[in-house]
């Protein structure tokens, strides 16, 4: 494998990123109320383990056009996991700079991505 060469999703610091950030928005909503067990608690992870899961099935695909498709479905799911982590961060006074900062890191590295496999590639002369 050459230098910076991606065999796999696990390869992709994108995707290292994504579950760095479900870890920590486990840990977070660990201190969520018990009564948001099946509330946000629930519907924040979901969103946030939908992101990495997107980003590797994307990886998976055969083509960058439904590689990208896979990206923008990521991003859907960091969008409303920011939604999410501001709504409980309003209703429980819980403390989440730390997230949101991870969330707008992970945002700037899949749009970063996305305009990357947006330009056409160009096949180099061989000599």
């Amino acid at each position: 494998m050459g230098a910076g060469e991606v065999r796999t999703h696990k390869d992709l610091a994108v995707w290292q990123e994504a579950m760095q950030l479900v870890k920590a928005v486990y840990a977070w909503t660990s201190s969520l109320p018990k009564e948001e067990t099946y509330g946000l608690m629930a519907q924040m992870r979901r969103a946030a383990l939908s992101i990495p899961c997107n980003i590797a099935e994307g990886a998976a695909r055969g083509s960058r056009r439904e590689f990208l498709q896979f990206l923008h479905i990521a991003l859907g799911s960091l969008a409303e996991l920011e939604t999410e982590t501001f709504l409980a961060q309003e209703l429980f006074q819980l403390d989440a700079t730390s997230l949101e900062g991870q969330i707008e890191g992970l945002r700037r590295k899949l749009l970063a991505l996305m305009r990357t496999l947006k330009t056409p590639v160009r096949k180099e002369a061989v000599q």
